[in-house]
């Protein structure tokens, strides 16, 4: 059996997100399927947490699936089922107007939420949700201005992050369409679910009952995946498939030396060219 490298030696619950480090769009990353079941076989539990509020849990079991990578729906952890569920702490059915997929939707439903649709019941609003949509359009961000400057509606996101990686290169992100409500009420979300706040990796190391030295995350983006596992006090890997760059963080540590202005929780504890260097050649 291939040995991990000693940095990771003493790694119990492995923590991945998804776009950009298990696959781009709809192309699975080089050999990460092998990978996963590795870590598998040396006892390591493997969970996914995902800024991506497009599709359900279900949805990403069958996405990973047909990569060769078995999965349940217990084993996912995204911004719209973290969001769906801290909703469901302010409100029990609430009236939601979402912009947003299927993901988040279907998310709040589960959780006993009201989706709203009808811009004459903006009223009734008890809160906007925002996601990425990829079939944004200015007739749903007129409502959700109204349900918020209007009406009574408490503005909330699952994340913000500006880009999302696809096989064809970076598309535009959930951030677009926050900051374009943000930008037509004047107000910020009151809570932005997703990382970088580190609500779903604490989360995850409840349900799994591992302390953080033992919890690492793997992912590709400073700003979401590494703030919010430094957050969280667990490991930090940067996978170099995605979205960081070396040149990136390279410049933060350096800056870093210099001037108490960079949050270092930016800075992975780890740098993976690919994930094939979990493991000793």
């Amino acid at each position: 059996m291939v040995e991990l490298i000693s940095e990771l030696k003493d790694l119990k619950l492995a923590i991945f997100d998804l776009d950009g480090v298990v696959y781009r769009g709809n192309q699975l990353i080089d050999d990460v399927d092998k990978l996963i079941e590795n870590l598998k076989q040396h006892e390591i539990e493997v969970v996914y947490n995902s800024n991506n509020s497009t599709a359900t849990r279900e949805m990403y079991v069958k996405r990973l699936n047909t990569m060769n990578i078995p999965s349940k729906k217990e084993h996912f952890y995204t911004s719209a089922s973290i969001t769906a569920s801290e909703i469901s702490k302010l409100k029990k059915n609430a009236n939601i107007f979402v912009i947003g997929e299927v993901g988040i939707r279907e998310e709040l439903k589960s959780k006993g939420h009201n989706i709203i649709t009808k811009e004459s019941n903006y009223m009734k609003v008890d809160f906007v949700i925002v996601g990425l949509d990829r079939h944004f359009n200015y007739k749903n961000l007129s409502i959700a201005q109204k349900c918020i400057i209007q009406g009574k509606a408490k503005f909330y996101a699952t994340n913000s992050d500006s880009t999302l990686p696809s096989e064809d290169g970076l598309m535009p992100g959930a951030g677009v369409m926050v900051n374009a409500v943000y930008t037509c009420t004047n107000q910020k979300p009151i809570k932005i679910f997703g990382k970088p706040n580190p609500f779903g990796m604490l989360s995850i190391l409840e349900d799994k009952k591992i302390s953080p030295d033992k919890a690492c995350i793997f992912g590709d983006r400073l700003n979401t995946d590494i703030i919010a596992g430094n957050r969280a006090g667990i490991k930090t890997v940067a996978v170099l498939t995605g979205v960081a760059t070396m040149d990136e963080i390279n410049n933060l540590k350096n800056q870093s030396k210099i001037t108490d202005q960079i949050d270092k929780n930016l800075i992975p504890d780890l740098v993976l060219e690919n994930l094939r260097f979990i493991f000793k050649n």
